[in-house]
């Protein structure tokens, strides 16, 4: 039995038998993202290409409260300029754009809260198995008032429609599992974390079993077919650099309502 571990904190990942599994371990942040965390993600998918014993990888959220709740608030706080939040999202567009095209096939086992970042990383990702109490969403019109990049906004859009897309962000809801298996963003729904993580195994194994240059070539093909993204500074910096943006963080870390205005 092959085994390589690397060690880690906020992020592991151990191959195994052909298959790679990534855990985002901040279970007492509902595994919030760093940014140390998407760049070290981004890292194990370049790598991927050049391991030829590497056939899957398996993503998770350690606990039971969530996959992954978006990124970490209190990276934002530091935000002073344009470039920091035009390099933000230039740096998440890039993240997601390296797992949407890793060379191998990707699997996110959902549990708990999927929202934010950790609904745009789960969207990017080949399949998507999850518990009943799989839960997806993009509350930032409630919750800071900043926006998707154009590149996540066609991701979603083609994946799901871009009127379910509006839906969903003009309500702030989150999606329960079972119709999150409706519009595709779950392929299939399992009873609990036990069951998630014995489905994901067998999957895994049942796609590491099939010839990879086949998986490889539907996977660039379908990504060749996606249209190119629009330009999207002028909204993002709309929305990072607004008052807005600051109230709503202030907001979220001091645990109170926002009090939007718009400017």
């Amino acid at each position: 039995m092959n085994e390589n571990v690397t060690p880690g904190t906020d992020l592991l990942y151990e191959v195994r038998d052909g298959i790679g599994r990534i855990i985002f371990n901040r279970p007492q942040a509902r595994n919030s993202l760093t940014f140390g965390m998407y760049e070290r993600l981004s890292a194990i998918c370049e790598a991927a290409a050049g391991d030829r014993s590497l056939k899957v990888l398996i993503l998770s959220g350690a606990g039971d409260k969530a996959f992954a709740a978006g990124t970490d608030i209190n990276q934002f706080r530091a935000f002073k300029t344009p470039q920091d939040a035009i390099g933000y999202e230039a740096r998440i567009d890039r993240v997601l754009t390296t797992l949407e095209q890793c060379a191998v096939p990707t699997i996110a086992a959902i549990n708990g809260a999927c929202t934010g970042g950790g609904a745009a990383i789960a969207a990017c990702c080949d399949l998507r198995i999850g518990t009943r109490t799989a839960k997806f969403g993009f509350p930032i019109a409630r919750t800071l008032g900043n926006c998707l990049s154009a590149s996540s906004i066609g991701r979603l859009s083609g994946l799901i429609g871009a009127t379910r897309l509006k839906e969903i962000i003009f309500t702030a809801r989150l999606i329960e599992a079972e119709e999150a298996a409706g519009i595709a963003l779950l392929h299939e729904v399992v009873e609990d974390l036990s069951a998630l993580e014995r489905r994901a195994d067998d999957l895994a194994r049942l796609v590491a079993s099939h010839a990879p240059l086949t998986l490889r070539a539907t996977k660039q093909a379908l990504l060749r077919a996606q249209p190119k993204p629009a330009e999207d500074e002028d909204l993002i910096l709309m929305c990072y650099q607004s008052r807005d943006f600051r109230e709503g963080m202030d907001a979220f870390l001091g645990k109170r309502q926002p009090q939007w205005t718009g400017d």
